[in-house]
């Protein structure tokens, strides 16, 4: 996306939208500037005003199960669909970040910018609407936004007789900024969700295997070798009971097909369980502040584009953080 001008420069650009900011000759741009910046200070302070109220409707107990119960139905298939795309996209994302925009690459940064993020859920969609109409619209029609800047901006002219300010303008640069940011923020939550998986697995394989499983691979080689001992113990030509005390002493090695399907096995109801995780991790997450510090860096980073009108600058580390450990989980499990 190109870099917009600075937003004090739209008064110079009538002709983009008439009357979007009068002329006014007794009007400096410094003093259009400040008037710009106090209204978008004094917006995203009561943004952030609002986020522990917010955190405490939808993330926190009984919330959290009306916000997550968005996911029966069709999210039970759109959730392993997006930890399966998730780290498609984490590789695209560190194209655009990392590689360097030099002309023999730039189709590269251009497929990557073309990468969607994935399936947007239920759930996501149901957040991402909650963001937009409580958090940042204070439960307003339109973008309150463009009502704070231009108050700030008719306050100024008021003082100098000049005409109406115009808010369409400000609508065309503001709304391609708020659903990008939008955006990232359900790419983290699908995210939340693979990181739940990992953490569960661990926790899982330790209490109930004593084993060091960090991941869904981990998890089902695990199990796929209780099972090869099991059969191969019922099997075995002295009877089960000393099958058990053999294959205890020398394992069996689980074969391929058995190991494939019981990893699939495991994967889908790890998908299943990401779909609806978000009953236990979201009062988790909200109880050590992690929805906070996620709500109050998008408003950070937003105001930043606002102010400097320039292309999102919300990316989330949530989903590198995700890749990093089903990279662990592949060398763990061998097959890295």
């Amino acid at each position: 996306m190109p870099e917009k001008p600075p937003l004090h420069t739209l008064r110079d650009s009538p002709s983009a939208t008439p009357g979007a900011i009068p002329s006014g000759r007794d009007v400096s741009e410094a003093e259009i500037e400040q008037a710009i910046h106090s209204g978008i200070e004094r917006y995203f302070d009561e943004c952030r005003a609002r986020v522990p109220a917010f955190i405490d409707r939808h993330f926190h107990f009984p919330g959290a199960i009306a916000t997550n119960r968005k996911a029966l139905g069709w999210d039970m298939l759109r959730a392993p669909i997006n930890l399966l795309w998730a780290p498609v996209y984490a590789l695209a994302s560190l194209i655009t970040a990392l590689m360097p925009e030099r002309k023999g690459l730039m189709w590269l940064h251009r497929l990557a910018h073309r990468v969607p993020a994935g399936l947007t859920t239920r759930v996501q969609q149901h957040i991402s609407n909650l963001i937009l109409v409580e958090l940042l619209n204070n439960d307003q029609q339109g973008l309150t936004l463009e009502s704070y800047l231009v108050g700030s901006l008719e306050t100024l002219y008021e003082r100098h007789s000049s005409g109406p300010v115009d808010h369409r303008q400000f609508s065309q640069m503001i709304e391609p900024l708020v659903a990008e940011t939008l955006s990232q923020y359900r790419v983290s939550r699908t995210a939340s969700a693979d990181i739940t998986n990992s953490i569960s697995c661990t926790v899982l394989g330790a209490f109930a295997f004593q084993k060091f499983t960090p991941g869904g691979i981990g998890l089902g080689i695990v199990l796929a070798s209780m099972l090869a001992k099991i059969l191969a113990a019922r099997d075995f030509i002295l009877g089960e009971t000393i099958g058990g005390w053999y294959y205890s002493v020398f394992p069996p090695e689980p074969s391929l097909a058995t190991t494939a399907g019981v990893m699939v096995a495991v994967m889908a109801a790890l998908a299943a369980f990401a779909a609806l995780s978000g009953v236990i991790s979201d009062p988790v997450q909200a109880a050590l502040g992690l929805h906070r510090r996620r709500l109050h860096k998008l408003l950070d980073h937003l105001q930043k584009d606002v102010m400097l009108s320039t292309q999102s600058s919300f990316r989330p580390k949530d989903q590198f953080v995700a890749r990093v450990l089903d990279t662990f989980d592949m060398i763990k499990s061998g097959l890295l």
